[in-house]
């Protein structure tokens, strides 16, 4: 039954939002095929519900082979692969409203774990990729929140990147993943939603863990920002 409401509501909202961002989206389109490569959206595969993988819509802020260049999937802060225009459409997170694409196509959610690429996926572990395994990626979601800066954190590791996101970003996330799992419901749905507008306001506020002191404990990595 939460399943089938939760459809429906991401349909709704969903489409309610393109409608009211429509003379928004138009001219952000517009900026965006007159800068940077002209590339409007960015496609990526990602894993989603049940380990199927379909192609996640995002507004172009890098460079059109960056997956293949430098760092690879994981994006670092002032990163010379993003666009100047990509660089706002970053920070504030505008570059995944297309997700909303996805959303009505029923590949994805308002609210869930955040779809990862194979590489990244793979890097969860298996105990992890297997608890989440039939709910379906969301836009945002508690690990989203969590590593709203990951750039930051990778950025700023003394270790290389991929190693750090194995070793430390992967398993809390997983973790972060596993927790939603078992307590989603449609009061944690709309709770997420609130703290995902609320942190773009306020990006150090802590209020998530506020509001879910239930949520597996920070590691020590995260405690010092």
């Amino acid at each position: 039954m939460y399943r089938l409401a939760k459809r429906l509501v991401d349909l709704f909202i969903s489409t309610l939002i393109i409608l009211i961002l429509s003379p928004f989206l138009i001219p952000l389109i517009l900026l965006l095929l007159l800068t940077g490569e002209g590339e409007v959206f960015y496609l990526q595969r990602r894993i989603g519900y049940k380990n199927s993988q379909f192609s996640i819509y995002k507004f172009a802020t890098m460079l059109k082979n960056s997956p293949s260049m430098l760092t690879g999937s994981i994006t670092l802060r002032d990163d010379p692969r993003v666009t100047p225009v990509g660089k706002y459409l970053r920070k504030s997170k505008v570059n995944e409203l297309p997700q909303l694409i996805n959303v009505i196509k029923g590949e994805m959610s308002l609210v869930g774990p955040r779809p990862q690429m194979e590489v990244d996926f793979q890097s969860f572990p298996e105990e992890v990729q297997e608890k989440i395994y039939d709910v379906k990626p969301g836009i945002t979601g508690v690990g989203s929140i969590v590593f709203r800066d990951e750039e930051k954190l990778v950025s700023n590791s003394a270790k290389s990147v991929r190693e750090f996101y194995t070793e430390s970003i992967a398993p809390y996330k997983g973790d972060l993943e596993v927790w939603y799992r078992e307590n989603a419901n449609f009061w944690v749905d709309l709770v997420l939603i609130f703290v995902t507008g609320w942190v773009v306001f306020f990006p150090d506020s802590q209020i998530l863990f506020k509001l879910f002191p239930g949520l597996p404990p920070k590691p020590e990595f995260l405690t010092d920002t």
